[in-house]
This record gives structure tokens, sequence and C-alpha cells, in this order.
């Protein structure tokens, strides 16, 4: 009896196998990896970065290339509202979050947007003048005022590295600039008129290209100095940027752009309105798309990682030139391509180096201590 109820006592049911209900067990089945391994992966934010600053560059080009386009003010506008609209409704869905608009914020941080329609006016009227390589190659200029601006404004140094990589910055511009003049003439003559007009185009573009420079810069350097009052995350700071741009845009475009019927036609052409049009909405669509990848290829690899795709991706920008527009492609022009990119790589492990130096150098566990507690803490110790 005693065996009975240990085996009543140890008895699995396993149903009956016999009727219809019995069930086999299920064999698991390999599953798909999940949405958040393929978000991780750096391979993913790096081409959607590089796919969406190409995609905006060659979109402001394709308008700005119009034969009479002279209403830059209007297209910022467009992005500008466009911008707010679309982060209004990603929002309100829940894809992302920012700060509600603040009066007290929105004083603070107006200087900011008024340097900012500085520098996205001149760029586009240098993007107007020049191709996408060499607007892209001069752009790096921008590197070399932002850095000198910091030392002067907040402190530091620059490495030798640094000062190599602002050597080949100056040299792909002047390689750039010299390629851009010697097409011009041989393809028009050298003592022509059309190589006159070509020449004063370039010359144009130049100019904007330096006003640009400086722009950005100060740009830059004012919106570092703002978002420590305001403490603004990514988001926060588009949001503020495009909404509080607008109305200056607005009035700039109405008060200094010509508006009459006659203009609207010659940069709207009934042929090309639709595209027209359709192109500046994805350029402002674009933008937050360059925002949320970078954000995205920084929270996925590193600030470094970063640093070096923003370097490389000057490459494929300025092949898009060459592919979608008139560009030259000529010995001294692929040269000045890569050297620029060249440049930028270079810098980007110059700033790695020296935030490498700076980890290394800093202590960030432990607490800034008195020379004299300190010194009393290792007597203790000892």
């Amino acid at each position: 009896m005693a065996d009975v109820k240990k085996r009543d006592e140890y008895t699995i049911e396993m149903g009956d196998r016999s009727g219809n209900n019995f069930e086999p067990p299920k064999l698991s089945r390999p599953t798909a990896p999940p949405l958040t391994s393929v978000a991780n992966n750096p391979i993913l934010p790096i081409l959607s970065y590089c796919g969406s600053s190409i995609l905006m560059t060659v979109c402001n080009k394709y308008v700005l290339s119009g034969l009479d386009f002279n209403l830059n003010f209007f297209l910022l506008v467009v992005q500008a509202v466009v911008c707010v609209i679309a982060i209004q409704a990603c929002k309100t869905l829940g894809i992302i979050t920012y700060r509600d608009f603040n009066s007290d914020e929105a004083k603070k941080w107006f200087p900011v947007s008024l340097l900012l329609v500085g520098m996205i006016y001149t760029g586009t009227k240098a993007l107007q003048f020049l191709s996408i390589p060499v607007y892209t190659i001069f752009k790096n200029l921008t590197i070399i005022i932002t850095a000198y601006g910091e030392v002067l404004w907040f402190g530091g140094s620059i490495s030798r590295m640094t000062l190599f990589s602002f050597g080949l910055i100056v040299l792909s511009s002047v390689i750039a600039a010299w390629a851009d003049i010697q097409h011009a003439l041989q393809s028009h003559g050298h003592s022509s008129t059309a190589a006159s007009e070509k020449i004063s185009t370039l010359n144009a573009g130049y100019m904007w290209m330096m006003i640009n420079c400086f722009c950005t810069s100060g740009y830059l350097l004012g919106m570092r100095k703002r978002i420590k009052l305001t403490n603004f995350k990514d988001f926060d700071t588009m949001f503020y940027n495009n909404l509080l741009t607008i109305p200056v845009l607005i009035a700039c475009s109405l008060f200094l752009e010509n508006w009459s019927t006659e203009n609207l036609i010659k940069n709207f052409p009934p042929e090309q309105r639709n595209s027209l049009i359709f192109a500046m909405v994805i350029t402002g669509v674009t933008s937050i798309f360059i925002s949320y990848t970078s954000a995205w290829c920084v929270r996925v690899t590193s600030a470094a990682t970063y640093s070096m795709v923003g370097a490389l991706n000057k490459i494929p920008i300025a092949l898009s030139g060459l592919i979608f527009f008139d560009a030259p492609v000529t010995v001294p022009s692929v040269s000045a391509i890569a050297i620029g990119s060249a440049s930028g790589i270079v810098y980007a492990v110059a700033k790695m180096n020296t935030s490498k130096s700076k980890t290394i150098g800093l202590p960030t566990s432990n607490p800034v201590t008195s020379a004299s507690s300190q010194s009393t803490r290792d007597s203790l110790k000892n």
C-alpha cells in the first residue's frame, strides 16, 4: 500500500491521448529579431543621416538653380513653417517630446534665431551661385573660424593635427576656386562676355560663402552660450529656432523681395511649379530627419563616430552635385573634393584625440577637493 501511495503521489497527469483533446507539445520556432535590435544597428542611422543631408542639399540646389529664382526668404519661410508643423504633429503623436512655448525662453533665444536667419539666408545665396562640390568644400572654412572663436570665447587650445587639418581646408578651397575659374575661362573663352559674367557669378558666390562662414560660426558660438542659459535639447532648439524665425523671414520676404505677378511667374514657371513647391516642402521635412538622425547616430554609436560620419558625409554630398547637376568634373575639382574630405577626417581625428586626452586628464568619479584636504586623506591612508 505504501508503494501504491508513493506512486499516486508522484503521478504526473499527461491528459487523454486517445481522445480529440490531446495536443502534442508545440515546437519552438525561431522568431524574427526585435525592432529594437534593428534600431540599434549603427549602419541604419548612419545611412539615414547621410541620405537626409544629401536629399536636403540636392532639393535646395534644385529650387535655387532656377534661372530667375530670387525669393530666398520665401523659401526659408516655407521650410520653417513645414518644420514647425511636422515636429508639432510628431509631438502630438508621441514620437518626440520638447518644451512648450515660453515667452521668457523665447526672449533669451531670439538673438540666436536672428543669427540663424543670417546663416541660412547667406547659405542659400552661396548655394545659388556655386556648385554643390565647391559649396561643400568652402563650408569647411567655418571649422577654422569656429575653432578660433571657441579659443577666444571659451578658452582652450588648438593641436598640431588640428592646424594641419586647417591647412588642408584652405588648400582644398583654393584648388576648388581655381578649378571653377579655369573651367569658366576654358568653357566660354578668356576674353568673352560670357566668361566675364560667369566669373562675376562665381565671385558673388565666394563673397556670400565667406559671409555665410562668419554667420555660421557666430550662430554656433552664440547657440553654445545660450544653451547654457536655457538648457535646451535638440528638439527644443529646433522648435524655437524655426518658430522664432518665421515672423522675421516673413517680414524680410514682404519688404525685401519682389512679389509682383511677373516675378512670381519667373520664380514659379507653370511647367515647374508643382515640382518646386514639392521640393520646398521636402527640404522642410528633411531638416527634421537630419536633426533626428544626427541624435540617433550619437545615441547608437558615439560622438566620435558621429564626427567621423560628418566628415565622410561631405564626399557623397559633393558627388551628388557631380551626378545631379552640371558641376564640372575635372582633375582639380575631384582633387579638391578629396583634399576637403581628408581635411574633415583629420579634423575629426584631432577632435577625438583632444577629447580622449581631456577624459584621461580630468577625474570623473572622485569629487574635486582642496590640496589640504587631499593631503590629509593621503596621510590617513598611510
